[in-house]
């Protein structure tokens, strides 16, 4: 379709920029980038990208967005690039950053949302390569309601160390080894130079990969192009693609929230849940469905987790990356058992502008690879995350139990308790605990952090020491996708608003169970009491700059630790202004 036909200016937001004589200081602005008057009059689209120099995931999206742009342009439109942030969990891992990685969803969201209203763009195609930079661009794609097409970086390639195919994970985990001796200085350096060999996000089923596979699963990323991995050429005709498409979505008035409906939340918590995906996902599915205005909070994602098998061979549960599941056939071949199998809603519209039924209806099964199997032949019936409820977490928590079998997946012990990451990393450390118990990482969730960090140091040094499945973790703050063993997060309310996280004492027996989805402590509802009363708030060092501001606005982990009312309090959209 040719959208430069088809396209009435007259209601696009564009028109209070370009349109008019009252606009001619306006335009003088965009005829001093070389733009003609063809251009100015077309539709103005906003093509947002995370890219920057911090890490290798955000590394190859100022090139994409060239193809985007490319296509935008072949179809009738006027590209106009602009950048936004990215916090690199990988780097902000472990110390203090880590606290400025979830606040950037936030900062990613609001300042697409800024740049598109201050210039009046009326359409937005959004390229993210980081953890929290997908969910980010999504959220302002529903806020902003205009004409969007969700566009993945890609993930990185496997290293390669000594024959073997390793991840980052590895690399976190073999701090472990080293701490206790079991990886010499040398073979430690050796592994970091070769770990991460390419551009692309991490590149097993953590966060970014996951929040990938939602994007395609939700309806707003085209087939296929959130599996390429960065590096394949291919990535610039996917690119090139979305931009011809985000202007037939325009001519065609398909915006983002007739996309992201109750039932496309429910498809891209399945397909989470199917591969064994991050438990992040249980924090930004709600976040971007509170955007939409719709309630879809962590015990629904943990709902669907529930009735959702666990069909994907990704790490790090599993055996594969993301680059092995695109070249098998891609996050439609999984999509598509799942729609066999009556677990995906095949009547969802996409950015195709086709449905998903219809999208998916030439996707063959793959009979020559065993990363994806039969949704009949789960490597377990229910979901790779779980969601977790009891006296200790009454507004939830969450667990990733993919590749743990059944008798793992229940365990009881005292409690150890920590006021912070760094307490706990360095008892982890020095091997100052003990096999059975509890570690309770406490007052790092959203407001309490603030920031909800991840805790990937210290739960990779416990797997490196061989103590991942001895001990079990529980934490108001995150674990990174790249975790495994016991660990669950998200625990709610947090311990910064007297949660019951933060009553705990050491020797407090904490009994978690994934099969039936409990979190209890063994104390009775009057000693909790008691204890509330003499509990005391404490106080963070944040107390000035944007931390500050985030940790005033911030909401529970329940509900996507969102900071403003979101789409059911608004009263105009800016698609309609």
């Amino acid at each position: 379709m040719d959208a430069r036909h088809t396209t009435d200016k007259s209601k696009l937001p564009s028109r209070y920029v370009t349109e008019g004589p009252e606009r001619a200081p306006h335009r003088s602005y965009l005829y001093a980038m070389g733009l003609t008057r063809e251009q100015i009059h077309q539709p103005l689209i906003g093509v947002a990208s995370c890219w920057n120099e911090a890490a290798p995931c955000n590394i190859s999206l100022m090139r994409q967005a060239q193809a985007v742009k490319k296509g935008v342009a072949s179809a009738g439109g006027t590209p106009r690039e602009f950048c936004t942030i990215t916090v690199t969990d990988g780097i902000a891992m472990g110390h203090r950053g880590m606290r400025a990685s979830l606040p950037s969803r936030e900062v990613i969201a609001d300042s697409v949302e800024l740049t598109m209203r201050g210039h009046a763009y009326d359409a937005l195609v959004g390229l993210a390569g980081c953890d929290k930079s997908l969910p980010g661009m999504m959220m302002a794609m529903v806020r902003l309601n205009v004409p969007s097409v969700f566009i993945y970086g890609g993930s990185i390639l496997p290293g390669t160390f000594r024959g073997q195919p390793v991840t980052i994970q590895d690399l976190f985990e073999a701090v472990g080894k080293h701490s206790v001796g079991t990886m010499s200085d040398d073979d430690l350096e050796e592994l970091e130079q070769v770990a991460c060999p390419s551009a692309g996000a991490c590149g097993a089923q953590f966060t970014a990969n996951t929040m990938a596979t939602v994007s395609e699963a939700i309806g707003l990323a085209l087939p296929y192009s959130a599996g390429a991995p960065a590096p394949y050429e291919i990535r610039d005709r996917f690119c090139a693609t979305a931009g011809e498409m985000v202007m037939e979505l325009l001519a065609k008035n398909i915006r983002p929230r007739d996309i992201v409906t109750r039932k496309a939340l429910e498809n891209a918590a399945t397909v989470v849940a199917a591969s064994g995906g991050s438990t992040n996902a249980a924090l930004h599915l709600p976040a971007i469905a509170h955007e939409c205005g719709i309630s879809f909070d962590l015990f629904d994602v943990a709902e669907i987790f529930k009735r959702t098998p666990y069909i994907a061979d990704l790490k790090p549960g599993g055996r594969y990356v993301a680059k092995d599941l695109f070249e098998v056939g891609g996050i439609p071949l999984l999509m598509k058992t799942l729609l066999d199998g009556g677990f995906l809603h095949g009547d969802c519209i996409t950015v195709t502008g086709r449905t998903i039924a219809e999208n998916l209806a030439k996707v063959a099964w793959n009979t020559n690879q065993d990363v994806v199997r039969p949704s009949s032949q789960p490597i377990t019936p229910t979901g790779g995350v779980v969601g977790l409820k009891g006296n200790l977490a009454p507004e939830g928590a969450i667990v990733k139990v993919a590749g743990m079998p059944p008798e793992k997946q229940t365990f009881a012990g005292p409690a150890r308790v920590f006021d912070n990451e760094e307490a706990c990393f360095d008892a982890v450390k020095n091997r100052q605990y003990k096999e059975g118990e509890v570690l309770v990482i406490r007052y790092e969730g959203p407001r309490g952090g603030p920031g909800m960090r991840e805790m990937l140091a210290t739960t990779a040094a416990l797997y490196g020491q061989g103590m991942g499945d001895k001990v079990a973790l529980i934490t108001d703050g995150r674990f990174s996708g790249a975790t495994r063993g016991f660990c669950i997060g998200h625990v709610g309310p947090e311990a910064a608003v007297g949660g019951p996280i933060g009553l705990l004492q050491d020797g407090d027996v904490i009994r978690i169970d994934a099969i039936q989805g409990t979190l209890s402590v063994d104390l009775s509802d009057d000693e909790l009491a008691q204890r509330r009363t003499a509990w005391q708030p404490r106080a963070n060092d944040s107390t000035s700059g944007y931390l500050w501001k985030y940790a005033q606005t911030v909401g529970p982990a329940v509900t996507g630790a969102v900071t403003h009312p979101g789409g059911a309090q608004e009263t105009l959209s800016y698609a309609d202004i």
